[in-house]
């Protein structure tokens, strides 16, 4: 970093993630973060969650990691937990899975069938 306008940006990047992990929310996304996870790609789900979040504005939804569940063939696995509905669980979620969870599931309200770990 080379200015303190550049060390803001980053504070404030780093101050809207955190707020997408904790709080008060309508719906929650756990992403699972063992060290399977991790190795099949977690960190760029996690990023792609994320971001997609950003970009539609949505602050009603947490986004948390957790550890492995043990199904790790089907990882990265995501969690979707919306108020009082049944969670459902993404495997092999990618960067443009992650995007479909978000349009399909947080913002449209359906299942992304096709996705669903059985």
């Amino acid at each position: 970093m080379k200015s303190l306008d550049e060390l803001r940006k980053v504070r404030d990047q780093v101050r809207k993630e955190l707020e997408l992990r904790s709080g008060a929310h309508r719906a929650k996304v756990v992403v699972c973060m063992g060290t399977c996870g991790i190795a099949a790609g977690a960190r760029d789900t996690m990023k792609a969650l994320l971001g997609a979040l950003q970009e539609r504005s949505l602050t009603d939804v947490a986004v948390v990691a957790a550890g492995c569940r043990g199904f790790c063939e089907q990882e990265p696995l995501v969690e979707v937990q919306i108020l009082d509905e049944p969670a459902v669980t993404y495997g092999h979620v990618d960067a443009a899975a992650a995007a479909r969870i978000v349009a399909e599931h947080l913002v449209a309200g359906r299942k992304v069938q096709e996705l669903v770990f059985r």
